[in-house]
């Protein structure tokens, strides 16, 4: 069964830090470009972060604006984790983070709620 199972999410400061895991099941991250996803009350699902599959020079790491500089997406295949440390974090980041696949989605998780209080 294909499942994303997300965590590590919290009530925390701003200028505070979380670190998010994602554990893949049912499928080999390796073979996949993942990506981290926010949603806030009222409007959709935005990819924030991705990372392209192993092997690329420069690590095929992507940010929205909105994180660059602030958040750092990795993987470790070995244990089909996908992680998102999130640094001096802001009000603004609140909301429920997922994981997913962005070229081949699949259901999404129960998400990680991230709260940043002012």
């Amino acid at each position: 069964q294909v499942q994303l199972v997300e965590s590590g999410g919290g009530l925390v400061q701003s200028g505070g830090s979380l670190r998010l895991s994602c554990v893949a099941s049912g499928f080999t991250s390796v073979s996949y470009t993942m990506g981290w996803y926010r949603q806030v009350p009222g409007k959709g699902r935005e990819l924030i972060a991705s990372i392209d599959r192993p092997g690329r020079p420069d690590g095929g790491a992507h940010y929205a604006d909105s994180v660059k500089r602030r958040f750092t997406i990795s993987r470790d295949d070995d244990k089909n984790t996908l992680f998102l440390q999130m640094n001096r974090l802001k009000p603004d980041d609140t909301g429920v983070y997922y994981c997913n696949r962005p070229n081949s989605f699949i259901g999404w998780g129960q998400g990680t709620q991230v709260t940043v209080s002012s």
